[in-house]
């Protein structure tokens, strides 16, 4: 009887726990109905969303679900709505149904029994509720992602503890990943990628044990990878790429045995790959390139047998490939370009049957090409360019008949190209540029219509190019110059449709252009320079539209030059010079708007010069000197705004030379000597030269070759007149100034300066003193009262002016600007107080200064080369500065520099070291001048005082403090240096120097030959030596912490110092050699 009683008892129990189950009633499911129709209508225009026009009360009512008894509230037949069979709501997928809107009208609350929630790839916006933990506790996924969501990850996320997939890439989030998302443990796959997330990765995702799948990539999270991800024993694939990570790589990465893809590339991770790497057996994928990694290639990696994908690019790794690299069989893809690797390329990698993608280029590898490299049957890539191999091709590479991509230049290869590098039909890229190549073209590339980019300039090529190349349909470029091919060119190339750069230069080309070049419709450069080529231009490369580069010089063409070449609207640069054309130079070259440079020097062009030249006005250089042009020049040149060179020499040329070319502000280098012009020069400085006007007819004016121009008599009245009136003036200004010294100003003494030391054999004058006066009238009368005309530069607080003394000595005298203010005073005293007090060989020597109520002025030895930065911008006269002498300036500077910052006491530093204000004089000896921002430094104090120097040359740091020190200077001196070297101003390559990214990696491992100066030959023996050395003290130099900077001691001891003969050739030594530091020994700073 009690057993029955306990059974009926829990019978009613039973019916109790029944009759009060979660089974949805007609409310729940209709308040989840409601839920859905509030947030539809928050959606924008949601009446045109044709997925959610079933989302209605009225067709819930033609429901025939036994569950809900055609309830009017029920939303189970509603597209993207599941149901279970109480009639609640438990998956919503909604995936690229074009939703716009936020989820702040979403109530989480309202879905007890949801599992899924799934809004992929529509145009939701705004913040994620922190509501959204109100989620059902059954919910297991949870996927919002590529939509714009931004702002945080709420961290009541972390109560949604089933979930299983949690996934927001491709939004806009931002802020850290929150703590609480430790607390999902179920969680199998968490997807945060491509978001603007920052902060660390939170430890407690060690937390995660069922975690399979982690992906963070292309965010901004910093730190270190956090140990603790070594607990996820169930990873199989870990993507943290493109982020901004450091430290380097956990060894508790071991613990990830069932990884399969490891990606953390482009970061900044440091620190050698470690061993334990070699323990992860299961690893398919491992990517670590573009990051700070060094040290070697670990050994253990032999032992990852299901490797298909090994890059490691872009990093600093050192020491040679590991034999057993050859034990990774299932590797497809190897990429190990860009490091420092040395050492051959091990015998090994025949082993690699499967690999498609093998690159090794932009390292140290030596050695020959092995042959076991023709065993990879399967390669589609092969690229070793930029390394020191050296040795023939193997045989053995015509077996690769699946190659597509074969780059093998800028090594020391030599001997023969492979036979049948395009047996099998496929190669697009042959690139074999810059090495020792010899013999014929492959015949398999005759017929090889797959190529896309052909590249083999720079080598001892033979072979006749009528027989050797054929019709391409997919060619764009091809480079052949600087080879020994004969022949002629083909009307074939014009067949090739695709064709977009034709480069032949250097050859011995015979015969004419052809006419059928003209079909190469997409032609932008052609450049058939330095051949033996005959004949006229024709006429249909008229059809060229989008050339814009063509050159012919340096052949042996002749006729007119089509008028039909005006027709090229986007030509930017024709060079036709040492050929043999004639008649007039087409004036319908006007319609080149877009043109840059024009050479058509040493022809046989006759006439005039067509005045419609003067509508090109982004012409920059002009150069049409060797002729027999004659007539006067037209005055429209003068409206050549741009052009920077200008040459007219060796022609027949007549009259005066426009007024005009006085507007030509740009010029820097001109010539027009060995012509019939006479008459004055205009007021430009490039004309000041002496050569630039050398045998002429009759020509005057300020330049030290010509005589004065004679004053006219009306002018010589207007003169008197102006003289009469000025004086009047000036007596009246000196009676006013008189007046206020006497009763404002306390007289000053005239002793206190020192007066300069006059040595045997040197012409001094002063301007203080007993001879101020005179020496005073002198300079204004030979200068016309300062004109223009004698101008020969302009700086910050003067113009500075060719000064030709009664005594016969030229001097340089600069005019302090009359309206500069307390600012030009206070540079003008920097400059006397300095310049009086140190004497230096290579420092500009101040003969005397005047400081007068009309001009105040100093006096200088003048510099008969000029500035640095005018002789470098000049093509004729940079070539003029060859390496020795460039040597001799940088050596100079350094010397200068030194001797004020540890010579002088105190110090003084100049903070405006640029190559305007290095001057060379006649022997190339370089003097160091503008000492007008100049200041002494007290060791025992601060010193602080406002910005001064010029953008380009000034030290970072100067960006942030206005303290001076002579470290300013040592960095402005490794910018001057740089330039010297390179013949421009280094700043694009300074600005890769504080950044190591990719772009800056591959910037830095170009080789340093092409860099220097193209101008010049590149230097060889004793001074490459030299020229090494200075460009790794110039690097140094350059350090961003200006404490790592020599001091100038150290840097002009080092360059008085013979250098190391250099252990690889200088055609082989790369930028990112140089910026390895010298090893600086200790000299004293005082």
């Amino acid at each position: 009887m009690p057993i029955s009683n306990n059974l009926l008892i829990f019978s009613v129990f039973i019916l109790i726990l029944i009759l009060w189950s979660p089974c949805p009633s007609a409310t729940a499911t209709a308040s989840e109905a409601e839920a859905l129709l509030k947030w539809k209508n928050s959606l924008h225009n949601p009446t045109n969303h044709s997925l959610l026009s079933s989302w209605n009360l009225f067709s819930s009512y033609n429901s025939t679900s036994p569950s809900t008894n055609s309830s009017h509230s029920s939303c189970c037949q509603w597209i993207g709505i599941v149901c279970n069979e109480f009639g609640s709501v438990t998956e919503i997928n909604l995936t690229s149904s074009n939703l716009k809107g936020t989820l702040q009208y979403f109530n989480f609350s309202s879905f007890p029994n949801l599992h899924s929630l799934d809004l992929y790839n529509n145009s939701l916006y705004g913040s994620i509720p922190s509501q959204i933990s109100n989620l059902s506790g059954l919910i297991t996924y949870l996927d919002l992602g590529y939509n714009h969501f931004s702002g945080n990850i709420p961290a009541e996320v972390g109560m949604l503890v089933s979930l299983e997939v949690f996934a927001l890439y491709h939004n806009s989030l931002s802020g850290s990943i929150p703590t609480s998302i430790g607390n999902l443990c179920s969680l199998f796959l968490l997807s945060l990628y491509t978001n603007d997330l920052s902060g660390l990765i939170p430890t407690s995702i060690g937390n995660l044990s069922k975690l399979s799948v982690l992906n963070l990539y292309e965010n901004n999270i910093v730190g270190s990878i956090p140990r603790e991800v070594g607990q996820l024993k169930s990873l199989t694939i870990l993507r943290l790429y493109t982020n901004h990570l450091i430290g380097s790589i956990p060894v508790s990465i071991e613990n990830l045995s069932k990884l399969f893809e490891l990606d953390l590339s482009e970061n900044n991770i440091t620190g050698s790959i470690p061993q334990e790497v070699g323990q992860l057996n299961s690893l398919i994928v491992l990517q670590l390139f573009t990051n700070h990694l060094s040290g070697p290639i670990p050994v253990s990696m032999g032992n990852l047998s299901k490797l298909s994908n090994l890059a490691l690019y872009e990093n600093n790794i050192v020491g040679s490939i590991p034999q057993e690299v050859g034990q990774l069989k299932s590797l497809t893809i190897l990429r190990l370009y860009t490091n420092h690797l040395t050492g051959s390329i091990p015998l090994s990698i025949g082993n690699l049957s499967k690999l498609s993608d093998f690159d090794l280029s932009e390292n140290n590898i030596v050695g020959s090409i092995p042959q076991e490299v023709g065993q990879l049957k399967s390669l589609t890539v092969l690229q070793l360019h930029q390394n020191y191999l050296s040795g023939s091709i193997p045989v053995e590479m015509n077996n690769l008949t699946n190659l597509e991509k074969f780059q093998i230049g800028s090594n020391f290869i030599s001997g023969n190209l492979p036979e049948n590098i395009c047996r099998g039909g496929r190669l697009t890229w042959f690139q074999a540029s810059y090495n020792n190549l010899t013999g014929s073209i492959p015949k398999s590339l005759r017929n090889c219509s797959t190529l896309f980019r052909v590249h083999l300039q720079v080598n001892q090529l033979t072979g006749n190019i009528s027989e050797d190349f054929g019709i391409y349909s997919n060619l764009v470029y091809i480079t052949l110059s600087n080879n020994k091919f004969v022949g002629r060119i083909t009307g074939n190339w014009g067949k090739c449709p695709k064709l977009v750069s034709l480069k032949m230069s250097n050859n011995k080309i015979t015969g004419r252009i052809p006419s059928g070049l003209g079909n190469a419709a997409k032609l932008h450069e052609i450049d058939l320079s330095r051949n033996l080529m005959v004949g006229e231009i024709p006429k249909e490369l008229k059809k060229l539209k989008l050339l814009f580069n063509l050159k012919l010089n340096n052949n042996n063409l002749s006729g007119k030059v089509p008028t039909e070449l005006g027709m090229l609207s986007e030509l930017q640069e024709v060079d036709l010079s040492t050929n043999k054309f004639s008649g007039p130079i087409p004036e319908q070259l006007e319609k080149c708007s877009k043109l840059l440079k024009l050479n058509l020097r040493n022809n046989r062009f006759g006439g005039n010069v067509p005045l419609q030249i003067g509508n090109l006005q982004s012409l920059e250089n002009l150069d049409i000197s060797e002729n027999v042009l004659t007539g006067q020049l037209p005055l429209e040149l003068g409206h050549l705004s741009k052009l920077e060179i200008f040459n007219i020499s060796h022609n027949n040329f007549s009259g005066s030379i426009p007024p005009t070319f006085k507007e030509m502000i740009s010029l820097t280098s001109v010539d027009m000597s060995y012509n019939q012009l006479e008459g004055s020069l205009p007021a430009n400085k490039a004309f000041f030269e002496a050569s630039v006007v050398d045998n002429n007819k009759g020509l005057c004016g300020n330049n030290s070759s010509l005589k004065p121009c004679p004053i006219s008599r009306q002018s010589s009245n207007e003169v008197v007149i102006i003289l009469v009136i000025v004086s009047i003036l000036v007596i009246f200004m000196l009676f006013c100034i008189i007046v206020g010294v006497l009763y404002i100003r306390p007289k000053r003494e005239r002793n206190n300066v020192e007066e300069p030391r006059v040595t045997q054999n040197e012409t001094f004058f002063v301007v203080w003193g007993h001879d101020g006066k005179r020496v005073h009238k002198e300079i204004v009368e030979a200068t016309e009262d300062f004109d223009s005309k004698y101008c020969i530069g302009v700086g910050g607080y003067g113009s500075v002016y060719k000064t030709l003394l009664s005594t016969g000595q030229v001097v340089a005298v600069k005019k302090i600007h009359e309206n500069g203010g307390v600012a030009n005073e206070e540079a003008f005293e920097s400059e006397t107080n300095i310049l009086t007090k140190i004497r230096h060989r290579n420092i500009i020597k101040l003969y005397g200064f005047c400081l007068h109520t009309r001009y105040s002025f100093l006096v200088y030895e003048f510099m008969e080369r000029g500035s640095l930065e005018k002789i470098l911008s000049d093509d004729g006269k940079a070539m003029e500065l060859e390496w020795g002498k460039r040597v001799k300036v940088v050596t100079g500077l350094a010397n200068a520099i030194s001797y004020m910052h540890h010579e002088c006491c105190p110090c003084i530093v100049h903070r405006d070291v640029s190559s305007k204000n290095v001057l060379l004089d006649e022997e190339y000896e370089a003097h160091l001048s503008d000492f007008g921002s100049a200041r002494t430094v007290d060791p025992y104090s601060s010193n602080w005082t406002s910005f001064a120097g010029t953008f380009g040359y000034a030290a970072p740091e100067l960006a942030y403090t206005m303290e001076v020190n002579e470290k300013c200077d040592v960095y402005s001196f490794g910018v001057v240096t740089l330039e010297v070297i390179m013949g421009k101003h280094p700043g694009d390559l300074i600005l890769s120097l504080p950044l190591r990214s990719s772009s800056s990696a591959v910037r830095h491992q170009i080789l340093f030959r092409n860099v220097l100066d193209q101008r010049l030959s590149p230097p060889r023996n004793e001074i490459a030596n030299k020229v090494v050395s200075i460009a790794n003290t110039a690097f140094a130099c350059l350090q961003a912490n200006p404490q790592s900077r020599p001091t100038m001691k150290q840097v002009s001891d080092k360059l008085a110092t013979s250098s190391p003969s250099l252990s690889v050739p200088l055609d082989l030594i790369t930028l990112q050699q140089l910026f390895d530091p010298p090893t600086w020994t200790s000299s004293s700073h005082s």
